[in-house]
């Protein structure tokens, strides 16, 4: 069993800062990538980054250098910097996971609101 809990939302103007995180916990030795999925109001559930245990790292490309995705050393509970936020940037942010013989798991969401 697989569970994600996923922190750090918020609303923030333009130009700021904030950090997502994601806290994994149960049976997560077969879990071999994690990341974030976002949500925004009328548009399809998207890629926004994701790290691998071979530490591969894929960022979409509306990122642009804006988002960092990184893990602690325990390698499963990963975070997501969030630079230069944009008004676009406002989602619903999902942690994933994906692992052998379970598949996806999500976690609740967290709510980032980028507006002056």
């Amino acid at each position: 069993q697989v569970q994600l809990v996923e922190s750090g939302g918020g609303l923030v103007q333009p130009g700021g800062s904030l950090r997502l995180s994601c806290a994994a916990s149960g049976n997560i030795f077969s879990c071999y990538a994690m990341g974030w999925y976002r949500q925004g109001p009328g548009k399809q559930r998207e890629l926004v980054a994701s790290i691998t245990t071979g530490g591969t790292i894929n960022y979409a490309d509306f990122v642009k250098g804006r988002f960092t995705i990184f893990r602690d050393n325990a390698k499963n509970t990963p975070h997501l910097q969030m630079n230069s936020l944009k008004p676009e940037d406002t989602a619903v942010y999902y942690c994933y996971t994906t692992c052998q013989r379970i598949g996806v798991v999500w976690g609740q969401g967290t709510q980032v609101t980028v507006s002056s």
